[in-house]
């Protein structure tokens, strides 16, 4: 998942939890809707104000989907008894053998990678300087003073002088000695005077808050550690929010007036529910935003009075998600409330914002995703994918009406650029897939067209076929397939495939352009993206049928798709790679323990392979608000079988394996290493098992190899940390498959 800035607000909560990890991206519904006045009351606090002082970067090839997952620190409370002790000390010291029995093990095996992994890092990187173009920094403009960031530095220039190279340097990673960090967000106070940035370190995932005090020489105002989101209220008020152990339930306030104060203004006490503040448009309110993956609650701070009490917009209603925006005194509420339990726009009055009162304003088709949502004076622009295809509605406030445009059909990912002022005339964003580079477009109000952007000439790739396929499932449900391989191939059947899966927490696969898979297609593979049910290609309906109890559709539906693209002639299970990340390693382990003969090989990054031992451990933080995603097993016996029954690491039987690429991380505090350690363990025993059984000549034994890298977490990794990690995954794979496919070792193509 790739990990950006974005002022947009909305795309995070769309994908299910109001989480501004974008990269790591760079965010399910409704059921029953009870009366307000019936509703219990919120599990939260809102506390007084009263005065006291209170206790962009560049984007990686093979980044991690950006989501919430289990940590791997098990708590940290002290025993009382000596055998409790005993049992720790133990537990402890076989993890650190098994720990460095794998990368001994690793060390050994890497040797036989090294020339194809130089030979691919080469290639990426002259793909990297050819296609990859610098479309612009986001830039935040107020007035005449535009706002930028560049390698670590935020630099200010003049509207008019943007682009002369007169600016004057802001801030430096590098000068505050923190070359390792990266920009995560910038927010400029209204009256410009003070700077908040918040930053993040490869390695870890607390963030860091720096305010400077802006002027002719600008200087480190205050700094406050482990804040995920922020806002300036006012010119001299910033409200955030403290992350705690991958945990953000806190909300305060600290001033820059003569009397500095910090107090805390909001906490959240239900533990499936994540708290981050957002800043509505025209700047008139903060929302307070507290989501778990089906329910939210939003309470506005009025930017005007901001040290009054919060209020309340709608008390949370089970399975009803909404996020605020704000416009000509009314409330704009995007919604999963009514029927179908679909994403909806309605408004409200500000001072009767209850449920009773939304009123309905534009409701999406059936099966359409809505990727994204931009606020406008006089417009609203809606970023929507159906079957595929991507479009943009422009609801226009003025005329009531809606139109929708049909964008390019080579098309595959939208990025909405930063727009700051609320009363621009035009939309900017821009259109990728996995072999086109970004793109620029610009949707103007004023002359209600799209217009393509041509800063600098991108490269037409012309040698690369898209096909969208649909692949009937175990209950005949129709299965998105998106497909691309080289137009000039011959003999699609003997070509080589790597299939791509996800299917959690409702977000789509990512199809933003990367590198390696431009390299793929030049080199004669083909590119299999497989939009399963629990992902949210198709809406929200598409992740609630593949979440708890339907989870096993994902995984009927892989089958379905990979077996549909071999019956087109698009290679064979001999010719068939696999790659998850995350909790797409959940059905990607899962069909390896079904359908081993589907495949050849697999890759995982971070993967998510013990879903019943984690689900179990109530003490890790994430523990419970995943439960709305995976079930609980501890409250319910049939919730625990069902789960063991496609568990990865529960199912793992003596049989001939695919190989298999793992890639996990010390530092992940999302996913436990000590579960991965296990289920590498337990996978090599059953291969090696079944060859012991089956010894007869020619028999094939897998590979099954576990890479732990000491640097990088889930969601974030370094450009060149990346690369070498995408580059052995390729590399392991042109091993695999070069006994079957004849691939060269010198860049040539696949015969």
């Amino acid at each position: 998942m790739k990990v950006r800035t974005s002022c947009a607000g909305l795309r995070n909560l769309l994908q299910g939890l109001s989480v501004s990890d974008k990269y790591c991206l760079k965010h399910n519904r409704l059921q029953t809707i009870r009366l307000y006045s019936k509703i219990n009351p919120p599990k939260c606090h809102i506390l007084d104000c009263s005065w006291s002082t209170c206790a962009h970067r560049t984007v990686s090839p093979g980044s991690i989907l950006p989501w919430r997952f289990f940590t791997c620190k098990e708590g940290t409370k002290i025993p009382s008894k000596r055998k409790q002790n005993t049992s720790i000390t133990t537990s402890e010291l076989l993890y650190k053998n098994l720990l460095k029995s794998e990368q001994e093990n690793w060390n050994d095996t890497s040797a036989r990678y090294i020339a194809m992994t130089k030979r691919i890092k080469e290639k990426i990187e002259e793909l990297h300087n050819k296609y990859t173009f610098n479309l612009g920094s986001p830039r935040i403009r107020f007035g005449e003073n535009v706002y930028f960031e560049e390698n670590g530095c935020i630099f200010l220039s003049k509207a008019d002088d943007a682009d002369e190279g007169n600016v004057d340097i802001l801030f430096s990673t590098e000068d505050l000695g923190l070359s390792d960090a990266f920009i995560r967000q910038i927010r400029i106070s209204p009256d410009q005077r003070y700077m908040a940035i918040s930053l993040k370190s490869e390695n870890s995932e607390e963030t860091t808050c720096v305010i400077m005090k802006l002027g002719q020489f600008p200087v480190v105002e205050k700094v406050i550690p482990n804040v995920f989101s922020f806002e300036w209220a006012t010119n001299d008020v910033l409200y955030y929010t403290s992350q705690k152990n991958l945990k953000c339930q806190d909300v305060l306030m600290t001033t820059f007036t003569n009397q500095k104060h910090t107090k805390l203004v909001y906490t959240e006490q239900d533990a499936r529910f994540f708290v981050d503040i957002h800043r509505t448009k025209d700047r008139r309110f903060l929302t307070i935003n507290s989501n778990s993956k089906t329910t939210s609650e939003v309470w506005l701070v009025d930017c005007r009075n901001p040290f009054k009490l919060p209020a309340l917009v709608q008390a949370r209603t089970k399975g009803v998600i909404y996020h605020v925006e704000h416009r000509n005194d009314e409330l704009y509420i995007l919604t999963t409330y009514g029927e179908p339990a679909e994403y909806k726009l309605m408004k409200a009055p500000i001072a009767s914002s209850g449920i009773e009162n939304w009123q309905l304003v534009y409701a999406l088709e059936d099966k359409t995703k809505l990727v994204d949502l931009e606020m406008f004076s006089d417009h609203c622009i809606m970023f929507l994918k159906n079957a595929g295809q991507l479009y943009l509605n422009v609801i226009s406030f003025v005329s009531h009406s809606v139109q929708s445009l049909k964008l390019p059909t080579w098309a595959c990912e939208f990025e909405l650029e930063s727009h700051p002022e609320h009363t621009t005339s035009t939309c900017y964003f821009q259109l990728t897939s996995p072999v086109h580079p970004p793109k620029r477009f610009a949707y103007s109000f004023k002359q209600n067209n799209l217009i393509e952007q041509a800063v600098q000439e991108v490269p037409i790739i012309t040698n690369c076929h898209t096909t969208r396929l649909l692949a009937k499932s175990k209950d005949e449900t129709l299965v998105p397939i998106t497909v691309f391989h080289n137009m000039n191939s011959k003999e699609l059947h003997r070509k080589p495939l790597l299939v791509h899966v996800y299917g959690a927490y409702g977000i789509d696969l990512n199809m933003s352009f990367k590198e390696e898979k431009l390299m793929l297609i030049e080199e004669g593979w083909i590119l299999a993206y497989c939009h399963v049910r629990g992902g949210g290609e198709l809406g929200l309906c598409w992740h609630r049928d593949g979440c708890q109890h339907n989870k096993l559709n994902g995984l009927h539906d892989l089958r379905a798709c990979i077996r549909l693209l071999h019956q087109r002639g698009l290679s064979q299970p001999k010719y068939t790679a696999l790659a998850a990340a995350s909790a797409g390693g959940v059905l990607a382990g899962a069909l390896c323990n079904t359908d081993p003969e589907l495949i050849r090989a697999v890759v995982l990054q971070a993967p998510f392979v013990d879903v019943l031992n984690t689900m179990r451990k109530t003490h890790l933080p994430l523990t419970i608000e995943e439960q709305e995603e995976w079930g609980n097993p501890l409250a319910d016996e049939k919730c625990m079988k069902f789960i063991k029954s496609y568990c990865p690491y529960q199912n793992i039987k003596p049989q001939l394996y695919p190989s298999v690429f793992i890639t996990a991380y010390e530092n992940d505090q999302r996913i436990p290493l000590t579960g991965v350690l296990r289920y590498v363990q337990k996978l090599r025993k059953a291969a090696l098992d079944y060859a012991s059984r089956t010894s007869q000549k020619g028999n094939r034994i897998p590979n099954i190899i576990l890479d732990i890298q000491a640097s990088g977490s889930h969601c974030d990794l370094s450009w060149e940390d990346s690369l070498n990690e995408v580059a052995r995954h390729l590399a392991f794979l042109n091993k695999e498959l070069e006994e079957v496919c004849h691939l060269q070792h010198h860049g040539k193509s696949c015969k």
